[in-house]
């Protein structure tokens, strides 16, 4: 395709409730959106970095700023595959998020074009997924059984409960006391070191379906040593960011199952050979969350419609974050949601709910106009 331009928008969009992690809180949804150009029609990302750096060194004033600076300018003139531009993006290091946001939003755009739903070119093979919820850190334990007794209700699959140092078995025994036999998997983001794997252990008295992230992310030895000391089998999320990082992780056995989270990895197309590669290999997968407007939930419900994503993954309805999403909202029907089946991603941003949110926006053309704000 021929890109013309890219406009790269920073939104605010406030939460329903607080959702706090042992990163932090978060009230209100700050992100940046990719809207690519071309001469056959446009198409949208969305970049999964938050406001501050938490969760990892990207967050979204440096996403922007890269985007407009360095990302887009890369990208030149010329007619443009989008499985050109991760290659094209490749000599500058990181920001993988920021990268995701841009391939995806030229990969919707082409095929908006061609008229060929993503779910269809990334080879999914169902027309709903099944659908789970991550539930934050709490106040009080009276208070997490609350939530999780709604979600249930709402229908969700799968309850995710967010631990960290003090928090850890009395609510998660309280949850499993109280609901029984559901399916119940926990969340540490990073928190805990190797002198926390006898702690660790503690939690296969709970028949958790996995536990998530448990040790910092650069430490695949320490996961190795966790997952030969305990039955609860290991999940990894910050770990993993790219499908060289998998494979070395499945090798040295340091988990058992995979959370792709796409901006996490670089894209939708790196998340399809994380996918593969785990496929061969035997080892499950599911589709994380990053608190999405309904852009980047379209896309997440497109990934987890392929085969090997046999778990039920955090791409939770759109009330489960916002009153009034930036797309037609995403419902769960029968703890379940239907993969769009429109071209690209399948959904547009409703123009006036995106100004509404919006705090700032550039244009970068790449067809010889000036770039400038707007």
């Amino acid at each position: 395709m021929k890109l013309e331009g890219v406009e790269i928008r920073t939104i605010r969009m406030p939460l329903v409730s607080p959702f706090r992690t042992s990163f932090g809180t978060e009230t209100v949804r700050e992100a940046v959106l990719v809207r690519a150009v071309g001469a056959d029609g446009e198409g949208w990302g969305e970049c999964g970095a938050s406001a501050l750096p938490l969760y990892s060194s990207e967050y979204t004033p440096a996403a922007a700023a890269v985007l407009s600076e360095v990302l887009v300018p890369a990208l030149g003139g010329e007619d443009l595959d989008p499985h050109r531009v991760a290659g094209i993006l490749s000599p500058f290091k990181g920001h993988r998020q920021a990268k995701a946001a841009l391939e995806t939003a030229i990969l919707d755009a082409d095929l908006r074009a061609r008229d060929v739903p993503l779910s269809y070119h990334l080879g999914a093979v169902k027309d709903r997924v099944a659908c789970g919820v991550s539930v934050g850190i709490t106040p009080t334990i009276p208070a997490l059984l609350d939530a999780v007794d709604g979600y249930l209700a709402d229908g969700y699959v799968r309850i995710k409960l967010k631990i960290e140092h003090g928090w850890d078995l009395e609510p998660v025994r309280a949850v499993r006391e109280r609901f029984g036999d559901i399916l119940l998997q926990v969340d540490a983001n990073a928190a805990y070191g190797r002198a926390d794997i006898e702690h660790l252990a503690k939690l296969d008295a709970f028949d958790l379906s996995l536990l998530e992230q448990p040790l910092s992310a650069d430490d695949l030895g320490g996961h190795a040593m966790l997952a030969r000391r305990i039955g609860t089998p290991i999940c990894l999320d910050e770990s993993i960011l790219s499908a060289e990082h998998a494979a070395h992780a499945i090798e040295l056995g340091a988990c058992c199952i995979v959370n792709i989270k796409p901006g996490r990895v670089g894209g939708y197309l790196e998340s399809r050979r994380i996918h593969d590669l785990c496929v061969a290999h035997g080892v499950p997968v599911w589709c994380g969350g990053m608190l999405e407007t309904g852009i980047g939930r379209a896309a997440n419900l497109a990934l987890a419609a392929l085969p090997g994503f046999t778990l039920p993954g955090d791409t939770s309805a759109s009330e489960r974050y916002y009153e009034t999403d930036l797309t037609p909202p995403f419902r769960l029907e029968d703890g379940h949601m239907t993969v769009p089946t429109g071209p690209g991603i399948g959904v547009t941003p409703d123009a006036a709910v995106l100004d509404e949110v919006t705090v700032s926006r550039a244009w970068i053309p790449l067809a010889g106009a000036a770039a400038g704000a707007c």
